[in-house]
């Protein structure tokens, strides 16, 4: 596929829109994410009260998913990511005006992070379902790629412009720098015009569309058995690679190491990406959950000889297998999901994916105390590759194809004079 094809997506005006609203949300939540953490440790000084505050915005955003779904599948997608961004703005602009008036105390942000979780609940449903009515479906592969590419490279910018924004403005700037993004992010999504979904035959209720997602997710088998898996590779990868991790490379490769394995993996996200522009994917899962198997990699080397080089290495490579499967499972979703349900069907693989998430930043510490770092890294490892690999049993993960892609209407035959 040559590189005009793969930047195609970009030339739709509906999704060029939407995709720069995308770029301006993402670079304030990854400046903010650093800003705000150092806001909470200049007003407490206790990692403690940054952890509540994390948690803070967690935890309503996993209560309320299911419900985020349901109003993505009921309203205009795009008037709900609208309204989103602003409220995002307005949280966060709180949150600004109150650590640069000195006024702040822990209290506020932990309520102000809690209705910012809250709107998030709502937005990441639609954004998962926005993409397949602003592209053909032979651009699906190429736009979510490009997001994917762009939500990769800020991941790396930043953080790194949070913190100088930081230690020369000061963590209240930088925090009013992202609700200023996320009103130009609301703002950008104005000219997006998208068409008009068919009105239901009849009005339901919350419950009976709850229970249609849920009809949705249940009846589709690969879809809850790679969920499943999920609860237990994510559960796993961040007490175990976030937690103890860092403990272990500190007393081995050092910190700056452990920053260089970490630029590594981003870096194996950005490959992939580019790779992924340009070759088309033809068994999504099949690829994706081998590729997510390589996050077993990097732990199995911490615990049992803990190399710089070969760390890097494993760590690039669980990057890309993660992208692959990243890729490769939203394409699976909005191929074979009904665009009517998709953010519900949305709703619940992420309340499944994220929910034990906080069971394993809470257990590992104290797991790694009892049983050892090392044992405990290489436990995990294995228990990584398996839960990857397991769900490959199921045929309909296994042989799950890319939808054909539709076939181009006829071009009616001209009529001479």
């Amino acid at each position: 596929m040559s590189w005009s094809a793969a930047l195609a997506p970009l030339r739709v005006a509906a999704f060029r829109w939407y995709y720069l609203s995308r770029v301006a949300n993402t670079l304030g939540t990854t400046m903010a994410t650093v800003a705000l953490t150092f806001a909470v440790l200049e007003l407490t000084g206790s990692a403690g009260a940054v952890g509540q505050v994390l948690a803070a915005r967690t935890i309503p955003m996993i209560l309320l998913l299911l419900f985020g779904g349901v109003l993505a599948d009921r309203l205009p997608r795009s008037l709900v990511l609208q309204l989103s961004n602003v409220l995002s703005a307005l949280t966060q602009g709180a949150v600004a005006f109150l650590v640069l008036s000195g006024s702040a105390e822990l209290w506020m942000i932990l309520c102000l992070q809690a209705a910012n979780g809250a709107v998030s609940a709502v937005s990441m449903p639609a954004m998962q379902a926005m993409v397949p009515s602003l592209v053909p479906r032979s651009g699906l592969q190429q736009a979510n790629a490009l997001l994917s590419m762009s939500r990769g490279g800020l991941a790396v910018l930043g953080p790194s412009l949070g913190a100088g924004l930081v230690v020369t403005a000061g963590a209240g700037w930088a925090i009013a720098v992202d609700a200023f993004l996320w009103l130009v992010a609301a703002l950008l999504l104005l000219p997006l015009k998208l068409p008009p979904r068919a009105a239901p035959s009849e009005p339901s209720g919350f419950v009976k569309e709850l229970r249609e997602g849920w009809t949705v997710f249940a009846g589709t088998t690969w879809l809850w058995v790679v969920v499943v898996a999920f609860a237990v590779i994510n559960a796993i990868h961040i007490g175990a690679f976030f937690t103890i991790g860092p403990a272990v490379a500190d007393a081995t490769i050092g910190k700056d190491g452990w920053g260089m394995v970490l630029s590594a993996e981003a870096a194996g996200f950005l490959v992939m990406t580019v790779v992924l522009l340009r070759v088309r994917i033809r068994r999504p899962l099949l690829l994706g959950m081998v590729g997510v198997a390589f996050l077993g990699a990097p732990l199995a080397v911490l615990a049992t000889r803990p190399d710089l080089e070969l760390l890097l290495i494993c760590a690039l490579l669980a990057g890309a297998g993660t992208e692959l499967f990243s890729l490769g499972w939203t394409l699976a979703m909005q191929e074979n999901i009904e665009p009517e349900k998709l953010s519900r069907a949305s709703s619940y693989d992420m309340l499944g994916s994220f929910v034990a998430m906080p069971v394993g930043q809470l257990l590992y510490g104290p797991l790694g105390e009892s049983f050892g770092h090392r044992d405990l890294l290489l436990a995990s490892s294995v228990v990584i590759v398996a839960a990857a690999l397991v769900p490959l049993a199921s045929r309909s993960v296994r042989t799950l194809q890319r939808a054909p892609d539709p076939a181009p209407e006829p071009v009616p035959a001209s009529r001479g004079g």
